[in-house]
């Protein structure tokens, strides 16, 4: 690692934190306008581990780093809340490891899963594995647990200095000047840094401010899906009430439900479907009626009661997709993460992609000898029309593990796979293993699909015409 002269490195964390003290509240889905009741409420809605880990990179390659997080410590204070289990693959494993976190977070506390458990109306299971071939495997790890390891990571470094409770209200980011306001103290602080990371999560406030800048593109979409999150307890003994190797699934076509096991032997559950069905689902009496037709192997593991509890415990929670381009400002302001690519959670590659970022970055200051104005120039150039194709296709995924996954034809295109995977896995990479189990860019890995659907269609089409004319000569012969 070559020597260079430590800069001064903002990392703004924490996102926007949403307080909504209304009694009643609005927004909009793309059919219609809902009114929602609900009780006082503090959303959280951050990458706080993209930015920890970042952290952690800058300073071992000894550069003075400060943290500026808009939260409280959640060390220090019950932060558990509604999130979506993290599943963590061989993107972010590989950052991980180059911090030596891996071990930490893998082999002591992640649970593996092998693959998906599709489960149908009757209770029926089909299991797909993710590598049938060299039996890689994801694995699902708690949110609150992995922010804990990073942020004690990050402060092992002596150049590595976290603030709470510091929320990002201007910025200057051609300057590197920066305003934030103590949430505790309620009086603004001036900050400078060379460099300014934007790690602030889905609703982030650096990017707002870079939207104000010429030739600044931004997409912003909420699907018109939501999701409740529910628990599964452990089972008889304290063991798994199913399958604690697997990602287990329940497509139902327009909606489904997910679980993801943990460490405790439970199972943390989500519910996406339509805002129009969870508008349906106002009383109990609608929601075990709905449960009992479309998850009933589910209901009984979750108990009537339970399941009513936590269902209206919270509201329905939002989705959104963020595309934006460039990711840079200069040679003094970057975007990583959910700032730069926010995502539905449907490919499980948030975080991974996230740590990607965070990893490459580390990359181009070792080829360019953290030459700012070199480095952030080439991340936007390398990263952003990935980060756009990635937000597509967990958009696509969605609609495969919902309802594509139940089909015959889909199960065929897998079965095709996996045999040619077997047979040539260097040259046959199945869509999902490319991107869960290998570093090839998102964009390498929608072209390699879309040529592996070439070749499949071509020779269908060859197969095709060598029936019809075996079977032209064969009635020729027949009729002499």
């Amino acid at each position: 690692m070559a020597e260079v002269e430590g800069k001064r490195i903002a990392i703004v964390g924490g996102g926007l934190v949403r307080e909504i003290a209304l009694k009643e509240y609005k927004f909009f889905t793309f059919s219609n306008l809902v009114q929602r009741k609900r009780r006082e409420k503090r959303e959280l809605l951050s990458s706080l581990q993209v930015g920890a880990l970042a952290a952690c990179f800058f300073a071992k390659r000894g550069h003075q780093v400060v943290v500026y997080e808009y939260r409280s410590d959640l060390r220090m204070e019950d932060s558990s809340g509604q999130s979506i289990n993290l599943a963590l693959s061989f993107r972010g494993r590989e950052a991980l490891r180059a911090v030596d976190l891996e071990d930490t977070l893998v082999k002591q506390n992640a649970t593996s899963m092998r693959g998906r458990m599709l489960h149908d109306k009757n209770g029926n299971l089909k299991e797909v594995l993710y590598d049938n071939v060299k039996g890689n495997c994801i694995y699902s790890i708690n949110r609150r647990y992995l922010n804990v390891i990073l942020l004690d990571a990050a402060e092992k470094y002596p150049k590595v200095q976290i603030n709470f409770n510091k929320k990002l209200v201007d910025a200057n980011l051609d300057k590197g000047k920066m305003k934030f306001l103590n949430v505790k103290t309620g009086t603004i602080e001036d900050a400078e840094a060379d460099l300014i990371i934007g790690a602030d999560g889905a609703y982030s406030k650096v990017r707002k401010i870079m939207t104000k800048r010429p030739l600044f593109n931004y997409i912003q979409t909420y699907i018109e899906h939501g999701y409740v999150e529910l628990s599964v307890p452990a089972g008889k003994n304290n063991e798994f009430a199913m399958s604690g190797n697997n990602l287990h699934i329940w497509p139902r076509g327009e909606f489904m439900m997910t679980s993801l096991p943990n460490k405790d032997r439970t199972f943390t559950g989500n519910l996406f479907a339509p805002f129009h069905v969870l508008e349906k689902l106002k009383t109990s009496v609608a929601l075990l009626k709905f449960y009992n037709k479309h998850f009933p192997d589910l209901l009984r593991l979750i108990g009537e009661q339970r399941l009513v509890q936590q269902f209206f415990e919270r509201e329905p929670q939002t989705l959104i997709s963020i595309k934006c381009k460039p990711y840079h400002v200069g040679k003094t302001a970057l975007i990583i993460g959910d700032a730069a690519h926010a995502m539905v959670p449907f490919y499980a590659q948030g975080m991974n992609a996230g740590f990607e970022d965070v990893l490459l970055l580390d990359e181009l200051m070792e080829c360019y000898n953290s030459d700012f104005a070199k480095i952030l120039p080439k991340f936007s150039e390398l990263r952003c029309d990935d980060g756009h194709a990635i937000c597509d296709l967990a958009m696509y995924n969605y609609l495969e593990m919902r309802d594509l996954v139940m089909r015959k034809s889909f199960l065929l295109r897998k079965f095709v796979d996996k045999i040619l995977y077997t047979f040539i896995p260097n040259s046959w990479i199945p869509l999902y293993f490319s991107v869960h189990f290998t570093r090839m860019s998102f964009r390498e890995c929608i072209a390699h699909k879309e040529w592996q659907d070439k070749v499949l269609r071509m020779n269908l089409w060859c197969f095709g015409i060598f029936i019809v004319a075996g079977l032209a000569i064969f009635l020729a012969q027949s009729t002499i």
